[in-house]
Formats: structure tokens, sequence, C-alpha cells
């Protein structure tokens, strides 16, 4: 070997680029990991309104370890989504010294009964909140439905200015809901949305004038050629009497319920 200059020039080659790998790699490594490269700036975008500025101040200063090279981004994410009213999170970096944090907030768009929120994609998370929302209650897994099944409902119900206050699907998928009023409607499994729709179309012409007189709970749709009203005050007995008035409403709510149709001009305009 030693009486080979060719090969003892390539090895001498070999050794001075593996020596220029290693410094340039070293000059890299204190370069990304210097202190002269810190994050400087944290830039926070988004429309929020729950989460507050300490919350944010928090973040920054327990969770983002290392210079504008080394930080973690998907740490960092993840940092910030821990947040309770944080959707999304997207975090990327801005030369020299910036850190652009654009933040999601969560919108609540009903209650999951009284565990959770559900926002408007129909995810779950947790967090407080003082708002008036509607209450959906459905078996795991369904919140994205109910959430959409509850726009629907509250679209077909816009017609009689009701507001649906209370949903709830069965692990049968039959569908019950409370309007604002108190009633509670039950629509069943087949055919929901134009169940209610019929309900919406007929109730001014026939469910409200009976409310005139005997104010009703519950309304029971589950019927092909009209709907089941309970009428709490109503006492068939006292009714057939001539000149009788409305009985007053008794204490338990229990009484047969009253068949009401609706009319067929007013049921399919």
């Amino acid at each position: 070997m030693w009486d080979r200059p060719q090969l003892l020039m390539w090895f001498a080659n070999l050794l001075t680029a593996m020596a220029v790998l290693l410094l340039f790699y070293s000059l890299v490594f204190l370069t990304i990991h210097s202190p002269l490269f810190p994050v400087r700036q944290v830039k926070i975008d988004g429309e929020l309104s729950h989460v507050t500025r300490e919350q944010l101040q928090y973040v920054i200063k327990n969770e983002l370890k290392g210079t504008f090279f080394t930080l973690d981004l998907d740490k960092t994410r993840q940092a910030f989504e821990k947040l309770p009213w944080v959707r999304e999170v997207n975090v990327r970096r801005r030369w020299p010294d910036r850190l652009e944090v654009s933040i999601e907030e969560q919108h609540a768009y009903a209650r999951w009964g009284n565990v959770a929120l559900l926002n408007t994609y129909g995810e779950r998370f947790d967090a407080a909140s003082n708002d008036a929302l509607p209450v959906l209650e459905g078996p795991e897994g369904t919140e994205k439905l109910m959430v959409e099944g509850y726009r629907m409902l509250k679209e077909a119900m816009a017609p009689l200015q009701k507001a649906p206050t209370h949903l709830w699907l069965s692990p049968r998928r039959a569908w019950r809901f409370q309007l604002d009023n108190g009633v509670v409607v039950e629509v069943g499994r087949d055919d929901a949305i134009e169940r209610v729709h019929r309900f919406a179309v007929a109730y001014p012409n026939s469910l409200a004038l009976i409310a005139e007189k005997h104010p009703f709970e519950y309304v029971d749709l589950r019927y092909p050629n009209g709907f089941a009203v309970r009428l709490p005050a109503y006492k068939p007995e006292e009714a057939a009497k001539p000149g009788a008035r409305p009985a007053a409403k008794p204490a338990a709510k229990a009484s047969a319920p009253a068949a009401v149709k609706p009319k067929p001009r007013s049921a399919s305009a």
C-alpha cells in the first residue's frame, strides 16, 4: 500500500473530505443551537373571544423551548391546542426571529348533555359556557349527525317562529325534540324531517287553534295521516256539557291524546 502513491493520494483526499464534512456539520450544529438565534417575537393571529392573553402567555413562557431553528413546531402546536377553547393551530417560523401562530377558536353550537359542548362541526370539546345553547343527547359517536339534524330541524320550525331547545336521539335512531314553549314533539325514525315539515305546515290551521283553548304539551308525529296531541286540561265528560268551560289543568299530566289531521289544502302547500 505504501508503495502505491495513487492509493495514498485517494486515501488522503478521503480523510480531507471527511474532515471538511465534520467541520461543516459542527458549524451547522453550533449555529442551530447557538443562543444567537432565539425566538424574539411570537405573533398570534385569529379571532379570539374565549382564549385569554394570560393563557397564551403561559404557553409561550412554559412550552416554547429551543432556538429559532430547534423549536419543535408540532409540540408547540399541541401545547396551544390544549387550551380549552382552541380547535386548531398552525405554527410557522418567520426569519429571522419570529414565530407566527394562527389559532382557530371553537364556536359553541350546542351542549352535549351536561358533559361537554359541541362546535359547529359536530365535534365535542370541554369548556365552560354561560350562553343559552340547545341541548343535544344521543348515543356516543352521533354528535355530528345530531348537529346536522338540529340544523335541519331548526330550519323546518323557523316559519312557526318556534325554536327547538332540546333534541334527543334514541339508540334506535328515533328523534324527539322540545320547543321553547315546553311542547315535546315525538318524531320517530322514518322520514323525520318530512314529518316535521308537515307538522309546521299544519300547525297554524289546526294545532294552534287547539292550543288557544286547550294548551298541550306533547305531540306525536308518528302517524301517516295526522298527529296525536296530548291535552292535559281536556276532560271529555265536561266538554260534552252545553256551555261548559274548559277544565282547569290538573296536577297530573297524563291524559288521552286527541288525534288531529292536517287540512289537505294546508298540508299540500
